[in-house]
């Protein structure tokens, strides 16, 4: 039987991907709506992180998860919470010698450095390069990555986390040639320099380098600066005419890729 690749939305970068029957969390963030001050220098300093709640308990976010993938360890991507609540024997992937330092710091024991040939469970998993927003932002906002999963005969899937539209992405999609690309959408931005992710011409631009994929967005409406709704997002799409090729989960929502 083939295995069905499934993707749920939990909130803003949060997300469990069931890729051949392995299960990953990528990049939790389980406090409890509001338990975190606003990004400074951007929209909505009223509204505290997260702006929403989970839509499911802690627990069952964990269940049955077999790894965790951290892009980078900004707080919207793992907060306290999630470092309480993980077991602490559970397998950890990080971009680098930095991060994993952090995380082991935080008592993980089985914390594991992406490489370009990564293999967990006979799923492949391949580090691929990010730039987190515009010169001079990218130097404040730090390194990120995304990863490609490959395995067992499944539609690629290229997780881009926190990038914008850069030659690494184009890259990427050229080399490997993925069917499923989860971008992270909501365009979230500071007072000065553009997006720090993906904002609407960012997709179009994935949409038109990879014109057969289906482009799932993630990170929207998630924290509070980010910019692109979802309903932006979507009218954009009609706009320019790919609507059939992108999918905006809600928040609890699961995709399920035959």
């Amino acid at each position: 039987k083939k295995q069905i690749m499934e993707i749920t939305q939990i909130r803003n970068a949060t997300i469990l991907i069931t890729y051949v029957d392995v299960k990953f969390l990528v990049d939790p963030m389980l406090g409890p709506k509001g338990c975190m001050k606003p990004f400074p220098f951007s929209k909505r300093q009223d509204q505290r992180n997260p702006l929403n709640d989970l839509p499911f308990q802690k627990e069952k976010v964990l269940e049955g998860v077999d790894a965790v993938i951290l892009t980078h360890l900004h707080e919207d991507h793992v907060d306290e919470t999630a470092y309480e609540v993980i077991p602490k024997t559970m397998k950890i992937f990080v971009q680098d010698d930095k991060d994993k330092g952090i995380v082991e710091r935080k008592g993980f024991k089985d914390v594991e450095i992406l490489s370009e040939s990564t293999t967990f469970k006979g799923v492949k998993l391949i580090k691929t390069p990010g730039q987190h927003g515009h010169f001079p932002m990218r130097l404040a906002a730090g390194h990120t990555c995304g990863v490609v999963f490959e395995g067992n005969g499944e539609k690629i899937l290229y997780l881009v986390g926190d990038t914008i539209w850069f030659k690494g992405v184009s890259q990427t999609i050229a080399k490997y040639r993925p069917e499923i690309i989860l971008v992270n959408g909501g365009g979230n931005k500071f007072h000065i320099g553009g997006p720090v992710i993906m904002a609407t011409k960012d997709i179009l631009k994935v949409h038109e380098a990879a014109p057969e994929a289906m482009i799932i967005s993630t990170h929207m409406e998630g924290v509070n600066h980010w910019s692109v709704s979802r309903k932006e997002l979507a009218d954009f799409a009609k706009t320019h005419k790919f609507s059939d090729k992108l999918l905006i989960p809600l928040d609890g929502e699961t995709i399920i890729e035959l």
